[in-house]
């Protein structure tokens, strides 16, 4: 008996993305119990979601369940496109070289840097005063 679905998990800045692909579905994505259109109201954050399906002809084809925590909705669209890109290497992995080329495998590991004491945030130094 085949498995009727695959499993990713993608990262991006603080936000982490457990997304659940499954195989025969209608095309339906649902994040945190929302439809897609319902979680993320601006266009460019949708276009990032299925960045991965449209390069690999796989949108309308699967359902995809996401439960995505932390960050802000940005962070969290990076997080879902790396966890489906994941999903989409488990589940056929002659999709590494199209997703590859388009650099979508790698995680993006630019974070919020930590402020340091003495400073005012985390590279800036207080005004220096001679007198």
């Amino acid at each position: 008996m085949a498995v009727k679905y695959v499993s990713g998990v993608g990262k991006r800045k603080t936000s982490i993305a457990r997304v659940y692909l499954v195989r025969d579905g209608k095309g339906a994505i649902t994040i945190n119990h929302r439809t897609l259109e319902d979680y993320f109201k601006r266009p460019t954050s949708r276009m990032v979601v299925e960045q991965p399906l449209n390069l690999t002809q796989t949108l309308g084809k699967v359902d995809i369940r996401v439960t995505v925590v932390g960050g802000g909705l940005s962070g969290q669209a990076g997080a879902i496109r790396h966890g489906i890109t994941h999903a989409l290497l488990n589940m056929d992995p002659e999709f590494r070289s199209i997703l590859k080329a388009s650099s979508l495998i790698t995680r993006d590991a630019r974070i919020k840097e930590r402020k340091k004491y003495g400073l005012r945030s985390a590279r800036a130094r207080f005004q220096f005063s001679k007198r």
